[in-house]
């Protein structure tokens, strides 16, 4: 039995936030104690406390954010951390300094999310005593900026195969959006911004429907790209043929509509959105960039592409499309690949041994 600490200064949600809650909750289920610290009125705070995991607010204005770090000495010291998990660049600064300033000594974490370059390398190579990443790829990275391999590990953020599974999910969105039963539907899944790639499937969309003039598209997000994306879907004179769904919470019952899901990614570190697809037994379609291939396998459970490359796109979506057979195996290939790999529970299980590890507790 340990203590552990998350910390977060971001107030939004996304995929870090998700697998914060993730990885507490599991973790919290193997025996540790979890608090989790948030900025005031975080959605991550709201959704921890419903999910049953201790919540502490504190404002985490800027970096050097004197009152934050006494605020966090004062928590390691009152609920006895042994284990701090950082995550943003303000947090992981604020709690990484409070946590190497403490008496008590706990050992800090640093987890990175994203397949971007580093701007801080004091939050990774001198405040934390372990970095974790989501892919092989950002570890690999990391090591090449000068973080020691022993003090690096890829632990990825799993899918919870509960809620994702095919056979358990129930789906009405094709008679909702008026689509026939026998139209092919590929969707995407993505924050709506230039390095998603939406702009490649949009110019890969005319080739797809030459060969395959029933197909319709699904794209599911929200972003700060909405309004060209929309601009050049009406250009392109394909609205009758593009679904916005904008940001929706209904994500496995639209994994259970479509046949296919793609996303041409320019840079990732591990995609969600893809693994979440595998889980729900589709075929998937993603980019040679960051992390992408330690999740889609070419040939096996779906194709690897160049990124930026409409045309090489449009062969993959015709060529699954193309052979249902195919389809079907890639489909149950990619169910396999998560089960075995990319599962809450398997991040879960990592992640408290590391931290067991790390504070010599024994684990389980």
């Amino acid at each position: 039995m340990f203590t552990l600490l998350h910390t977060e200064s971001s107030k939004g949600w996304g995929g870090q936030e998700n697998r914060i809650l993730k990885e507490s909750v599991g973790v919290k289920r193997l025996g540790a104690r979890v608090i989790i610290l948030c900025q005031p009125g975080s959605s991550l705070a709201t959704r921890a406390a419903e999910a049953g995991i201790e919540v502490r607010s504190c404002r985490m204005r800027k970096n050097y954010d004197l009152p934050a770090v006494r605020f966090i000495l004062r928590l390691i010291k009152t609920e006895g951390i042994e284990v701090i998990s950082t995550h943003s660049g303000r947090d992981s600064f604020l709690a990484g300094l409070a946590g190497r300033l403490s008496w008590r000594k706990p050992r800090v974490v640093r987890t990175r999310h994203i397949a971007l370059p580093i701007t801080s390398k004091i939050s990774y190579k001198i405040l934390p005593h372990m970095v974790v990443t989501t892919s092989e790829y950002v570890r690999q990275y990391l090591i090449r900026e000068g973080v020691r391999p022993d003090r690096v590990a890829a632990v990825p953020s799993g899918i919870d195969v509960g809620i994702f599974n095919p056979d358990k999910v129930e789906s009405d969105i094709r008679e909702k959006l008026n689509i026939p039963t026998g139209s092919p539907l590929v969707g995407m899944i993505a924050i709506l911004r230039n390095k998603k790639g939406h702009r490649t499937l949009l110019d890969c969309i005319p080739a797809v429907l030459k060969e395959k003039p029933d197909t319709l598209f699904l794209i599911v997000g929200n972003g700060p790209q909405e309004k060209n994306i929309n601009k050049k879907i009406e250009a392109m004179g394909l609205t009758e043929k593009i679904v916005m769904l904008g940001l929706r919470h209904d994500i496995p019952q639209i994994l259970k509509a479509i046949d296919l899901c793609v996303l041409p990614t320019l840079e990732e570190s591990l995609p969600q959105a893809l693994l979440q697809a595998m889980a729900m037994g589709k075929p998937v379609i993603g980019t040679k960039v960051g992390g992408v291939g330690e999740a889609v396998k070419d040939g096996v459970n779906g194709y690897l592409i160049e990124p930026d490359n409409p045309r090489a796109l449009a062969d993959a979506i015709i060529d699954i499309l193309q052979d249902n057979e195919k389809a079907i195996r890639m489909g149950l290939e990619g169910r396999r690949i998560v089960e075995r790999e990319f599962t809450v529970d398997c991040m879960s299980k990592r992640m408290f041994e590391l931290y067991g590890s790390l504070c010599k507790k024994v684990t389980r």
